[in-house]
Order: C-alpha cells, then structure tokens, then sequence
C-alpha cells in the first residue's frame, strides 16, 4: 500500500511522513519547495526523511511539483498509484495572505481540484487533507465544534480552506469517494516554519532582540504539538469518512454528509495564554523575553480552542505532549539545528 503525501517536505508532512516510515508504511512524497521560507529547511528535512526510511520498513519515494500543474499531478498519481493520499501541500500563512492572496489561489484553490480529480481519476480509497482552525473566523463560541457554522472568515487564507471544505463534500456527493478534512490548531515543535511565533520568539530571545507581542499579549491559542498532530492524520487517514447514518437534510449538520465527508478539529483542546506560551520558551532558553507590545494584527482571531470529542470518539486520538515539554523539544532542536 502507497501513501501519498504532498506538502512532505513541509512541517506538518515531515512528521506526518516520518510516522509512517516508522510504521513500515510506503510513502511518496510530494513537494514543489517554493521560496515562501528558506527551502533549505525543506531540503533538511527531506534528508532527514532518506535517513529516517534507510533504518525502516518502509519505502519512500519523492516528486519535486508544483501541484497547481495539473498534467504533473496526474503523472504521479499514474505513476505511483496511491492508495490512499494525505493532502499537506498548500500555501500557508495567515498574514501573507493578506500581501499576495493570488499564491492562495494557485496552490489552495488550483492545486486542491488538481488533487481532487487525480484522486478521483486513481480510485484513491480515501483523501485526508489539511484545513485549518482559521476557518472558524468570527466566530466567538468555545470550544470551536466541527458543528458550529464557519461562514465568517477573516482573512482569504481562511477563506481558501472553507471552499477546499465545501470542494471535498461536491466531490464525495458526486462521486461518492471518501474525503476527510483536518482543522488544525496552532501547531508547534521541532522542524518548525520560521514564519510562526514558536520560531520567531525563541530566535529573537536567544538573540536578544525584541519580541513582537500582538494583541497586548491578550491572545491564547490551542497549541497543539506536531507529533500529537501527525499522531491524529496518520489515524485519520487508516479509516475511511462514511456516510452519516443520521444526517439530515431538513436539519444539515455542516462536518458530515449523507456523502463520504467528515471534518475533524485536531487540537489540543486546552487554549494557552501567549504570555504563558512565551514564558515556557524563557525557561527553556534560559533567557529573559524582552516584549514590545502591539495591537491586533489585522486578520487575527483573539482566541483559539478545540473541541475534540469527535476526532477522540472517532480514533481515540489524546494528545500526549505537555506544552513544558513540547516547547523544551523545539528549543533543542532549534539550537541544535542552528549549531
């Protein structure tokens, strides 16, 4: 059995396709490394992969592509017929979709049907794909639940994630081929991207620089860490989305479908205040954070915070990283990467 996985040489697909190397799972991965952070990152962690699959069971294959190319996609999928597909690959960011939306459109929009219709075309038993917890917008109801409604969202990243949302369910309904979609929350830990706070405030404080604090510092976040988050997709991606018995379309319930389609949060399930956030990096690098305090960024949400009762009830996922010992892991493994 392949699976695929795009985006694999990025954070969360790094992890993702480590675990299932480390499960004996066959993987091929897909990245086309644009300039959006420095692509030597993405080219360690890539070796890390080689090495990572030279002391398992498992095989791993990999295509540099653009998955906005069409006629590439379909030659992959051809090529090296997966059995089922983990969809990574996407433009990140929050705040860069505010500067350069049209990015969002070729990979987040583009891209997501091209993957769709190879799917489609290869009979893939079962799509996973990335969404985000950005989705959840303006809305101000916590725990945010798969069930509340998701129409609000403040910024075009957001946006680009509801209609792979809305995409995914078209395509199961029409076609009736299984598509789940993960929220993540907040992600942290080892081979992070230098764009994220994690990276951004423990780089500034082993420096010594100032750091930007938003929002007054009021801000608190679900933060979730990437093994947890692999740990959860890799799950996901082993069972099928299935018709719920009990949906109803007088009554429609927005993460599940009388189609093949769920939608899952995959969080924490416990909201960390920034400030308690930046704390455990000063305890981990064993120096003081000096903050300059700004207002809210345009874009942003004050507060994130997962329900998780689904995606538990569904695969007995429970994350196991205490934030003290997640944040101590990224700090090693930042200063060991920069050694």
């Amino acid at each position: 059995m392949t699976l695929l996985i795009t985006g694999a040489a990025g954070f969360i697909g790094y992890h993702t396709a480590k675990r299932a190397l480390s499960a004996g799972i066959d993987v091929t991965g897909v990245d086309n490394f644009n300039d959006y952070y420095d692509p030597t990152l993405k080219r360690a962690r890539l070796n890390d992969l080689k090495r990572i699959a030279r002391h398992s069971s498992g095989h791993l294959t990999f295509e540099t592509a653009d998955i906005a190319d069409s006629d590439t996609v379909m030659d992959i999928f051809s090529t090296h017929n997966p059995a089922r597909v983990i969809h990574l690959a996407a433009q990140a960011g929050v705040r860069y979709s505010l500067e350069n939306p049209l990015a969002y459109v070729h990979s987040n929009i583009v891209g997501f049907i091209n993957i769709l219709e190879a799917c489609r075309r290869g009979q893939v038993e079962h799509l996973c794909y990335a969404s985000t917890s950005s989705v959840y917008g303006g809305n101000r109801l916590m725990p945010f639940s798969e069930t509340h409604g998701v129409d609000h969202p403040l910024q075009f990243y957001a946006a680009t994630k509801r209609a792979n949302e809305l995409m995914a369910h078209s395509n199961s309904h029409i076609y009736r081929m299984p598509t789940t979609g993960l929220r993540f929350f907040t992600v942290y830990g080892p081979w992070g991207r230098p764009d994220m706070a994690p990276w951004l405030f423990t780089k500034n404080i082993i420096e010594g620089a100032p750091i930007k604090v938003f929002n007054h510092g009021k801000h608190s976040r679900d933060f979730t860490y990437v093994e947890d988050i692999a740990d959860a997709i890799i799950r996901v991606s082993a069972k099928a989305a299935e018709p719920d018995p009990n949906w109803s379309a007088l009554s429609p319930r927005p993460d599940s479908s009388d189609a093949p389609f769920r939608v899952y949060n995959i969080g924490n399930g416990t909201p960390i205040a920034l400030s308690d956030f930046i704390a455990e990096i000063e305890r981990a690098t064993g120096q003081t954070a000096q903050k300059t305090f700004l207002p809210l960024q345009k874009g942003d949400v004050e507060d994130t915070f997962a329900d998780t009762q689904a995606l538990q009830a569904f695969t007995g996922y429970t994350p196991q990283t205490p934030l003290k010992e997640g944040v101590s892991e990224f700090v090693k493994w930042y200063k060991a990467y920069y050694s």
